[in-house]
């Protein structure tokens, strides 16, 4: 299946696009997904510190998913980096 996953904060910088798309099996769930993005990212973006990732939350349209929850058949997904601020 194929996710459109949605870059925010931190990761709109390792990237020119507003999205990646990742392929990932039928019935995956968000720590296949987190997966896929970890080796996407390694090989991809040289900047790319995986203590981002491990901090970050997944999200479909309408909530925050847990590592355990199924993707969306929709395959639209966002990356949300930890957030600071002063």
């Amino acid at each position: 299946m194929k996710i459109e996953l949605k870059l925010f904060g931190a990761f709109r910088e390792f990237d020119p696009a507003p999205h990646i798309v990742l392929e990932v099996a039928e019935g995956a769930k968000v720590a296949d997904l987190r997966r896929a993005v970890l080796d996407y990212a390694t090989s991809r973006w040289p900047a790319f510190r995986p203590g981002l990732l491990a901090g970050s939350a997944f999200a479909s349209d309408t909530e925050v998913l847990r590592d355990d929850a199924v993707l969306p058949v929709d395959g639209r997904m966002a990356v949300l980096p930890p957030v600071s601020g002063g």
